[in-house]
């Protein structure tokens, strides 16, 4: 597992360094090697322009992709620029709204009838391997991700040395905050957030579990791990039952229990943003321009504030991956599913994309561009990737204990059957659930 040193490279390189650029979409055909565990794809060349033949080859392909991609007429546009690119195939596009957070768990539900095409978050990858869902990228596809992205953004689709899927952004939050009623030294913790003075239909705070993604954060960042620093070292379990992890869960109850806090599925956070009536909140670059919207001028940008739970200022840790474009191992029309997936991840669209939905491009060249060297979301992820982030761990091992065990943390707390007397009860059944045998 790679350390946080490595994202301050990672990301400087990203907005700082021109990197290369392959050609993408070249043909393939698949080859299961082991229905169970995977499926590769081995990319041969392209036809010449004289094979082409006479009459294109009708061709259907369902792309599921995130809603934010969708209504901005995106997804569309990058549709039908590439059917244009390729008179070759008459392609019948079906477009499904699929949120990459929980794109692995419908896949799995049955393979065959999932997007040829999808976007899903990199932490999905390893249980999308061993399921054998995901085909194997090769030929100028591997090529075009290894030349055209920093090493450790390709690490992140990289199960044994094999890459599977073509990184677009990076896949981290960072704090939003209303100018109006905080202040940049307010906003640098949860403690000066909280203590300022707002009106009374006013929230400080947003808190917001994620299902466990940003929940992580707080005990990440107060030095807490699960399977060691390494995130592989099952041996050890998790340390999140010692003394530090109670003082953090007990500062939890306290915060989300605050009548000044808000709690994230209970509201809007963009109607709230519009009436001035929430200080300070996380989210990641995909819903900037709803915020930015919403506030105008009066829209901040931050890293994730320190917090103090037991007498010590400790620094949020956030989740760092990437999110990325995978193909449908049983994809039918599979060479039109490997060329569109690196058409969708290549510089032209990341760029595209960059513009018009502000996430921050993988690509090193598009990162070099001075449109996103200027721009403050791409300044506020350096800076969150340098100074408060953790690679997010990809073992198969967490994925299967981590976030179902962890989901129930904030709503039972919000019920009140998670509470300071049981807390350590807890947590010690929750490090339980996490043991690998």
């Amino acid at each position: 597992m790679k350390k946080v040193s490595r994202l301050i490279a990672l990301l400087m390189v990203t907005l700082m360094v021109v990197g290369s650029f392959a050609a993408c979409g070249k043909k393939a055909e698949t080859t299961p090697e082991d229905t169970n565990k995977e499926a590769t794809v081995q990319p041969t060349e392209a036809p010449a322009a004289t094979e082409v033949p006479a009459a294109p080859e009708d061709v259907t392909l369902t792309v599921w992709a995130p809603e934010n991609q969708i209504q901005t007429g995106t997804m569309d546009a990058m549709c039908a620029s590439f059917q244009a690119l390729h008179p070759e195939w008459k392609i019948t596009f079906t477009v499904v709204t699929q949120g990459e957070d929980t794109a692995k768990d419908e896949i799995l539900k049955d393979v065959a009838a999932a997007g040829d095409v999808f976007f899903f978050a990199n932490d999905q990858l390893t249980g999308l391997v061993n399921a054998g869902a995901i085909a194997r990228l090769g030929g100028s596809t591997e090529e075009m991700v290894k030349s055209t992205m920093a090493e450790a953004v390709v690490d992140t689709v990289t199960v044994d040395d094999a890459i599977y899927a073509i990184p677009f952004t990076h896949n981290t939050f960072f704090m939003y905050y209303d100018k109006s009623l905080l202040t940049a030294d307010d906003v640098k913790s949860i403690e000066g957030i909280m203590a300022k003075p707002t009106a009374e239909d006013v929230y400080n705070f947003c808190f917001d579990s994620a299902g466990g993604w940003k929940l992580g954060s707080w005990y990440y960042g107060a030095g807490l791990t699960i399977y060691g620093d390494s995130q592989v070292d099952f041996a050890a379990g998790a340390n999140w039952n010692n003394a530090t992890g109670l003082a953090v869960t007990n500062y939890l109850i306290d915060l989300i229990n605050n009548p000044k806090c808000a709690y994230a599925d209970d509201v809007s956070l963009s109607e709230l943003a519009a009436d001035h009536r929430i200080g300070a909140w996380f989210d990641g670059s995909w819903n900037y321009d709803l915020y930015k919207t919403a506030l105008g001028d009066d829209l901040g940008l931050a890293i994730i504030p320190t917090f103090n739970p037991d007498g010590t200022d400790y620094q949020l840790k956030g989740f760092y991956g990437s999110k990325a474009i995978g193909v449908n191992a049983q994809a039918k029309f599979m060479p039109v599913a490997v060329a569109f997936a690196a058409y969708l991840g290549g510089e032209e669209m990341q760029l595209q994309r960059f513009e018009e939905t502000a996430q921050v491009p993988t690509n090193l060249t598009v990162g070099a561009s001075e449109a996103v060297q200027a721009n403050e979301v791409a300044a506020v992820i350096v800076n969150e990737a340098n100074n408060a982030s953790v690679m997010q761990p990809t073992a198969a091992e967490f994925g299967e204990r981590y976030w179902s065990n962890v989901a129930a943390f904030t709503t039972e707390i919000r019920s009140g059957d998670f509470n300071k007397t049981n807390a350590q009860e807890k947590l010690d059944t929750f490090v339980a659930s996490l043991a690998v045998k």
